[in-house]
């Protein structure tokens, strides 16, 4: 399987409601295809201080703001199953991912000891290591969700995946412990993403607009912080 480190990309959120969500289904099949994962569990583990500096910054929907996490794609079986570091930055709206390819046994090597395998000597490597160091952050809460995704069979470029039962948790933050969790939105909610290097094309912007869907800023990990504040869970936050 071949993956991409590198990515550099506009990236523009929904929320869709079950209507809405079989409304976008039915009209991009001439369009689109699903794509080679078909539906997947998506893992996270985000990385933050101990007074969530990177996760308050975010919010406040600065100019610039960078997130990292380890991403699994499925629920690692076994410690040479292949995980991923990632960098996620946003600046004026584009998205900038840079990310390495682990076996889980060296990201938990890393998270445990701060130091990478003497093999793993790439120039993302230093950058994640350097950002751990420099805010002093540690794994601070899982994310997982059931990803569908679909690939523009007329340009490569356009992805559109959709995203359900988004679920958090601050308790045993790694990926041995399953993917319960709190839900982040309720049931039957979709969260679509259109992710494109160039503009939307134009059967995209009548779909969208025919039903009434329009882009949204949304935040997993923010919302799951926000919603952690609100009821009170600070011993988690």
């Amino acid at each position: 399987m071949v993956f991409q480190y590198i990515f550099k990309r506009v990236e523009k959120k929904y929320m869709l409601n079950a209507d809405q969500y079989d409304a976008i289904i039915n009209g991009i099949f001439k369009h689109m295809s699903i794509d080679k994962y078909g539906e997947t569990t998506i893992c996270n583990i985000y990385f933050d201080s101990s007074d969530n500096k990177l996760i308050n910054l975010s919010i406040d929907k600065p100019i610039y703001k960078e997130k990292l996490r380890l991403r699994s794609y499925g629920e690692p079986k076994s410690e040479d199953d292949t995980v991923f570091f990632e960098i996620k930055k946003k600046y004026k709206g584009t998205v900038y991912k840079r990310r390495i390819p682990l076996s889980l046994k060296q990201a938990r090597s890393y998270i445990e000891t701060g130091e990478f395998p003497t093999d793993i000597n790439s120039q993302i490597a230093k950058e994640i290591d350097y950002m751990v160091k420099f805010w002093d952050i540690r794994p601070k809460i899982f994310l997982a969700y059931e990803r569908t995704a679909w690939r523009s069979t007329e340009d490569p470029g356009l992805r559109i995946t959709f995203d359900k039962n988004i679920r958090y948790r601050y308790e045993n933050v790694s990926f041995e412990n399953g993917t319960n969790g709190t839900l982040v939105i309720p049931p039957n909610t979709y969260v679509m993403e259109i992710k494109i290097p160039n503009a939307t094309p134009l059967w995209l912007s009548a779909l969208l607009s025919n039903n009434n869907i329009f882009s949204h800023s949304f935040s997993k990990y923010g919302t799951a912080y926000i919603n952690s504040v609100l009821k009170g869970d600070n011993n988690h936050v």
